[in-house]
């Protein structure tokens, strides 16, 4: 334990054991709710997604104690409804996908946002990769040529298929 005092929380969040699981009752106490509010917010909220012991024991891990305590600090703290609280988790489910999607591409330059070029031979490979996407793009996104007429193999309406109208197919020539 003496290793873990230097990586003592504050907050609510401090007050959790360190355990692996935890039943209902327990993070009832913890949480200062009831367990009915608990399996409410259980099908409201998504992100709550609790395991169940096979003799169905729901058991609570730490970071779905820690999401208990979010959603009763934004529900009766903040004065959030269910459905505002959804979308705050909503919104901060999107904004890591934005920034990590938007230091992504390299400009023409070779530069990221505020950073230094990549080395050469990164730069290439990367220009190379971009360009074959592209082309696949291009042959997925690119309207269905006219097939050939070939040797129907049919031997009943059992076998009959309808004909192709997407895009074209991996297996075409």
């Amino acid at each position: 334990m003496a290793k873990h005092a230097s990586q003592r929380q504050t907050g609510p969040e401090a007050s959790i054991p360190d355990k692996l699981y935890f039943r209902i009752g327990e993070v009832a106490k913890l949480c200062g709710i009831e367990a009915y509010v608990l399996r409410f917010w259980e099908s409201e909220f998504p992100q709550l997604r609790v395991n169940k012991s096979g003799t169905g024991q729901r058991l609570y891990r730490r970071r779905d104690v820690e999401l208990v305590l979010r959603i009763k600090s934004l529900l009766y703290s903040e004065g959030y409804t269910i459905a505002g609280a959804r979308q705050v988790f909503a919104s901060e489910a999107k904004e890591p996908r934005k920034r990590a999607q938007s230091e992504l591409p390299l400009s023409k330059s070779g530069h990221e946002a505020g950073n230094h070029a990549a080395p050469p031979a990164i730069e290439a490979r990367l220009q190379k990769l971009r360009a074959e996407l592209k082309d696949i793009l291009g042959l997925l996104s690119a309207p269905p040529e006219a097939a050939p007429a070939r040797p129907s193999r049919q031997t009943g309406p059992r076998e009959a298929r309808p004909a192709r109208t997407s895009g074209p197919s991996l297996f075409d020539a």
